[in-house]
């Protein structure tokens, strides 16, 4: 009978458990993405969507639970509900970011709570979002991009700024610290100046 233990790949075992491969996109890859976003049949939509998970670090049953009632576009802001027991808080929405929110709503007719919706009128699902994002990335030759990414992505850009630890953690959420520590070590920022 064949061994079925759950065994590393050789790769994975001969690695330091320290190492991890980029799982970030810097700022000109996110420029990237979302130009890919807006060439879909539903690009106003889609960028929005690609938008607000990297604005806000969201995970993809946050973006898909947003309701309209969580934004308050006349004070531009958005209440983000954290999943996984995370912290939920109000977050800003920025002149760009909002436009684009306005864009998306203009051309919707309906009054349906959700604020991501289907052509079917429903609020899209998990495998959609997905779809979105990998297609959006094959159209500018980003191969390897997954919703999580967008997440990941947000928190390398906030540490890369120079925002500290507990901002950063609180902005996307997390409860523990060590989920946060992944970000302000991995920014290339903090190395700046040591030769000059």
């Amino acid at each position: 009978m064949p061994n079925r233990r759950n065994v590393k790949s050789d790769q994975e075992k001969t690695s330091d458990s320290h190492e991890r491969v980029k799982d970030f996109l810097n700022e000109p890859e996110i420029d990237l993405l979302l130009k890919g976003a807006k060439q879909g049949r539903h690009g106003v939509r889609d960028y929005l969507i690609l938008l607000m998970m990297y604005r806000h670090g969201l995970r993809v049953s946050e973006a898909i639970n947003i309701k309209l009632s969580d934004l308050n576009l006349k004070q531009s802001r958005i209440w983000i509900k954290r999943l996984k027991n995370g912290l939920s808080v109000e977050q800003p929405i920025d002149g760009i970011e909002l436009r684009a929110i306005k864009r998306y709503l203009s051309k919707r007719d309906d009054s349906l709570p959700w604020l991501f919706i289907s052509e079917r009128n429903q609020p899209l699902t998990r495998q959609s979002i997905n779809y979105i994002i990998k297609v959006s990335g094959k159209r500018v030759g980003l191969n390897s991009v997954h919703p999580h990414i967008l997440r990941h992505s947000c928190g390398y850009y906030l540490a890369n700024k120079g925002y500290d630890l507990r901002l950063i953690q609180d902005y996307l959420g997390h409860r523990d610290p060590k989920h946060t520590v992944h970000y302000t070590r991995i920014a290339g920022k903090r190395f700046e100046g040591i030769w000059g």
